[in-house]
């Protein structure tokens, strides 16, 4: 599927588009390289927390509209007018609001990176499960070539994926990092032809659809607080979490097909 042929620059800021029970988003500014401005960001706050209130949706899938996932802030917004360090403050503050929201959306989530995600875009790849490149994806904290540091979640997500060393070597460089580096950092969850991307990051979502979507989101609840937590805290959640998901209908219903011997709805590996 070839987004930027069948999308239209004067359509909103963000498109929402279903595939059964995933929901496609589309970051819409591809002359801005999907750039971050303010109408964006408000759209791109308001279809997560669709997707979050959505009992139909499964999993989620996030990509750029054109050859870039998204160029990060958009620098000539920030810089129409002198804002004081506190209005600066709150505006970052304010991203946070969306970007935690991204972070711990209990749905699987996955970003088909076509192209460049830089700055704030690397951070918002970085906030999916998943993060799908082609040949050609690029990543780069970008932000100290102009002086800055990382915002969007990039100092919580960087560093519980890559390593703190690797992390500030990222940062501290503002370097790119292709696919293939990526791969192997741990960064990037698979490689496929740009033509591809898009179909192959749809046909993964699909794979959840028969899961536990309430299995999946409090185990991935429970694993963003991992590197926060002591052996105790974490035992407390999982008992927590245990105890709320074995009286769930979807556990009640696949215990009964496993005891009478019947294939379960949800098997990862008869799916390859």
């Amino acid at each position: 599927m070839n987004v930027s042929t069948e999308i239209r620059e004067e359509e909103p800021p963000v498109l929402l588009r279903r595939h059964g029970e995933t929901q496609l988003i589309i970051l819409n500014r591809p002359s801005k390289r999907n750039a971050l401005d303010i109408p964006l960001r408000n759209a791109l706050a308001d279809a997560i927390v669709q997707c979050r209130d959505d009992d139909t949706v499964k999993a989620v899938v996030i990509t750029g509209n054109g050859d870039t996932f998204c160029a990060g802030g958009d620098l000539a917004a920030l810089t129409e007018e002198r804002r004081s360090n506190f209005k600066n403050r709150e505006r970052i503050k304010r991203l946070h609001l969306w970007c935690r929201e991204l972070i711990n959306l209990e749905k699987p989530v996955i970003a088909a990176v076509n192209g460049f995600a830089f700055g704030a875009g690397f951070n918002l790849a970085l906030a999916a499960d998943f993060i799908l490149v082609t040949p050609q994806t690029r990543f780069s904290a970008v932000f100290g070539r102009i002086g800055l540091v990382p915002d969007l979640g990039g100092f919580f997500l960087l560093p519980r994926i890559v390593g703190l060393q690797r992390a500030k070597e990222i940062v501290f460089t503002a370097r790119t990092v292709d696919a293939d580096e990526a791969i192997r950092l741990g960064i990037a969850f698979a490689q496929y032809p740009a033509e591809t991307l898009l179909d192959e990051a749809l046909s993964l979502a699909e794979r959840f659809w028969p899961a536990s979507t309430e299995a999946i989101g409090l185990s991935k609840t429970i694993l963003n607080q991992s590197f926060n937590l002591d052996q105790q805290a974490l035992a407390d959640l999982e008992a927590y979490a245990q105890a709320v998901v074995l009286n769930s209908d979807y556990h009640l219903a696949a215990a009964s097909r496993f005891l009478a011997k019947t294939p379960l709805e949800f098997n990862w590996d008869k799916r390859r």
